[in-house]
């Protein structure tokens, strides 16, 4: 727990052995918010070794398609309208580009909906 969230509860900071205001030693506390948190997870049934799996593909199809359409793009424009400098490798640069902000998209959502959960119920059990 950082020191603005202490200073919210009312505890005061006596180091990773100290107690809380409730004489409950820090350490078997953070022991215990972990342990719910992880049974937690378990009954929610979604971090399974399947979702893991598919969170790789979404991750991987979502930079291989605009890569793939931007290089298909590119071949076909530098048939059809040819230039100076290759079409092929500029679209398939930004075909690349645009599939990273996608996967990071992806994968910033998912880690932030994973360590949303135990916040709010840290905040209920204040």
């Amino acid at each position: 727990m950082n020191e603005e969230a202490e200073k919210k509860v009312g505890r005061k900071k006596t180091g990773e052995m100290g107690t809380t205001g409730g004489g409950e030693p820090e350490l078997s506390r953070r022991v215990g918010v972990r342990a719910a948190h992880k049974l937690m997870a378990r009954r929610r049934g979604t971090q399974t070794v399947w979702s893991g799996l598919g969170m790789i593909g979404l991750v991987g199809w979502s930079v291989v398609v605009p890569t793939l359409a931007g290089a298909a793009l590119g071949v076909w424009l530098d048939q059809n309208v040819p230039m100076k400098h290759s079409w092929t490798l500029m679209l398939l640069f930004i075909g690349l580009i645009m599939g990273c902000v996608n996967a990071w998209y992806w994968v910033d959502k998912e880690d932030k909906e994973t360590h949303e959960e135990p916040e709010q119920s840290d905040k209920e059990k204040l």
